[in-house]
């Protein structure tokens, strides 16, 4: 029960859309410009540098938020199995941050949402998440490719941790829940970046910078998915920057 009481906690949290909402108040809707994602790239890409680390800060401190309130509630009475509770919690705010509801369930792909439980789970697992995604990042400026192995660190170091006992006094049978739940975050996050890693593997992956202007991508949207209103989203980037 303690599980479901977790993940949909973290569903209520990861809702709170922030590109979507930062892109409203600058009149525009995030989801028809650039990739028609729901993300802090493609709303870096859209509507500038400030726009972007708005949006991550806001998608991270949704699911920190989240976690800090399970910790609150079942520190005490459950602080055997805390690190699964809050395992659940990210879990069910990077599927809120997904799939809202009120938005069609389509929302962006839970990388800065994943970015929020890795700064709040453990504080070995900031330092993977930070080194490996950044050195990635800044070498190559392919956000696609930091985030995928940041999740394929996420799973091989808390297999780690657990074996070594990190988590506390855990059941063999809890720490494989653990896995397996890390696993599927891992494996839906290499599905909702599956056109990414096609372009990655091509070797013609769209790069993004955060200090001097991106080229807005149209190419990830589908073909019934126009993309109206270019202009709209320059002048509102030009509103954003400002």
């Amino acid at each position: 029960m303690e599980r479901i009481v977790c993940l949909l906690i973290g569903y209520v949290f990861g809702l709170f859309q922030t590109s979507y909402f930062y892109g409203k108040a600058h009149g525009i809707d995030i989801r028809q410009h650039g990739s028609g994602n729901a993300g802090t790239t493609n709303a870096l890409r859209v509507l500038g540098t400030k726009a972007g680390l708005i949006v991550l800060a806001g998608d991270c401190l949704k699911c920190i938020a989240a976690v800090v309130i399970v910790r609150l509630l079942f520190g005490q009475s459950h602080g055997e199995i805390i690190y699964l509770l809050c395992l659940y919690t990210g879990a069910g705010a990077v599927l809120g941050h997904n799939f809202p509801f009120y938005m069609g369930f389509k929302g962006g792909k839970g990388i800065a949402a994943t970015a929020g439980l890795i700064l709040s789970f453990h504080p070995y697992f900031i330092v993977m998440g930070v080194v490996v995604f950044f050195s990635i990042f800044f070498t190559t400026h392919l956000v696609s490719l930091g985030s995928l192995l940041v999740y394929a660190g996420f799973v091989v170091e808390m297999v780690i941790c657990g074996q070594m006992g990190v988590f506390g006094p855990m059941t063999q049978a809890q720490l494989w829940e653990m896995y397996l739940l890390a696993f599927l975050l891992a494996v839906m996050a290499y599905w909702r970046h599956r056109q990414n890693i096609v372009r990655l593997l091509h070797g013609n992956e769209r790069k993004t910078y955060l200090f001097r202007k991106n080229e807005v991508d149209v190419k990830e949207r589908t073909p019934d998915e126009d993309v109206p209103g270019q202009e709209k989203a320059a002048a509102a980037q030009d509103a954003a920057q400002k």
